[in-house]
Formats: C-alpha cells, structure tokens, sequence
C-alpha cells in the first residue's frame, strides 16, 4: 500500500537500491542526506542528481558540526582510510561513532513533521562484522523507540538488512538500475581507488554477478 516514506539516501549503491525499491512499492518518497563532515561530497552529488532526475523531494542537511563531539573516524578525521576487505579489524576505524543512531533520530523526526510513517535505510549484511549500528538488534531497538518517541509511529525499515551487497546489486540489476549513477569508494578522486573496504565489496559484487562496474577505477 502507497504511504509517504523518508529515505536516507547517502548516494551510495545500497541506498540507491533502496530508493528505488521504495520508489517501485508506489511510496511517496522524501528522500534525505546528510553532510556529516565525511572526506568528500561526491555521494551527495550522485544523490541531488538522482532526486532530480527521478523528481524526487530531496533534502541535503548540513549536521558536520557534530565532528566537534564525534571525532575519530578515518572517514571524517585526518585518518588514513585503510584497505582492505571489511572482514578486517583495520576496517574498524571507518565507524563514525553512533552515526546510525543520529541519522535515524533526525530522519524519523522530519518523518513525523511530514506525515510520513516510515524510515528506510540500507543496512545489509555485510555491515554486521565492522558496524554495531547496521545490526539487526539494533534495527529493532530503534524500531521500538520510534514507535512511542512521538505521538505517532514511525517504522525503521531496512529491507536489506539479511541480505548482503551481492543480493542487493542482484535486486537493482533485475530492476534495471543504472550504478554510474553512485559513489561507494570512500575517497573523494576522480576515480574509485579499488583499494578501501568500500571499494572491495562493491567490485566484489558486480563480480559475483558477473556484471562489470560502470565506474572507472584508478
């Protein structure tokens, strides 16, 4: 059934699968970023691009004060990203502490203002190793608050949550999606660098569905 949903749309692969997931169930879609301080914009880019071309409401919100609190993370510090697959313990300082938890808070919030009754977000599988907020425990948690934090509830929908980047891609391919039109590489060049955890799951991906990436790599 068609219903106004907030989706929290970085203009990355996975979340550019959910959006077009929600686009496709008939939702009325507001989608919605975030300029958390993070290394580079380009995913935003991706993401105002893709709203317009679908004419989508897209909200883009300035919150890169919070890296006054939350510092400490290779993707908005003067860290090095590491390389590697995410299976790896190096991978750990790409967390961006409580990220999930804030972005949740403040889209179920704009939810509520617009009479939305849904949040979606693309926590996947592959998540759960590295990153505590992308688990399915904490999915639930945040559902059950979210459902008395306002006078009226607000689900957190992951429908990906059990799946992995290689079911997601799979999903977006058999609906005919473009994936030239995301940014996954969490440095900001010109080119993917092929080298980040990122990188290596997404190449990892198109690989194991036997599809080659649009995306040109250094």
């Amino acid at each position: 059934m068609s219903q106004k949903v907030v989706v929290i749309y970085s203009g990355g692969m996975d979340s550019f699968t959910v959006l077009h997931k929600a686009v496709a169930a008939g939702h009325d879609v507001y989608a919605l970023s975030f300029n958390y301080g993070q290394r580079h914009v380009k995913e935003l880019i991706c993401a105002a691009n893709v709203c317009k071309e679908l004419n989508i409401k897209h909200k883009i919100v300035d919150i890169s004060a919070i890296n006054q609190l939350i510092s400490g993370s290779s993707l908005t510090s003067d860290i090095d990203v590491p390389e590697g697959h995410y299976a790896a313990d190096n991978m750990k300082s790409t967390i961006v502490p409580n990220r999930n938890m804030i972005l949740l808070s403040l889209a179920v919030g704009y939810a509520d203002s617009i009479g939305a009754r849904a949040v979606y977000y693309g926590a996947h599988s592959g998540d759960h190793f590295i990153y505590p907020d992308c688990r399915p425990e904490f999915v639930q948690k945040m559902n059950d608050v979210c459902q008395i934090a306002n006078y009226q509830p607000v689900d957190i929908v992951s429908p990906y949550l059990y799946q992995t980047k290689i079911e997601i891609l799979a999903d977006g391919l058999a609906m005919g999606l473009d994936y030239s039109k995301t940014w996954t590489c969490y440095n900001g060049r010109d080119k993917a660098c092929g080298k980040c955890g990122s990188c290596q799951e997404r190449l990892e991906a198109f690989n194991l569905n036997n599809t080659a990436d649009p995306l040109p790599y250094e």
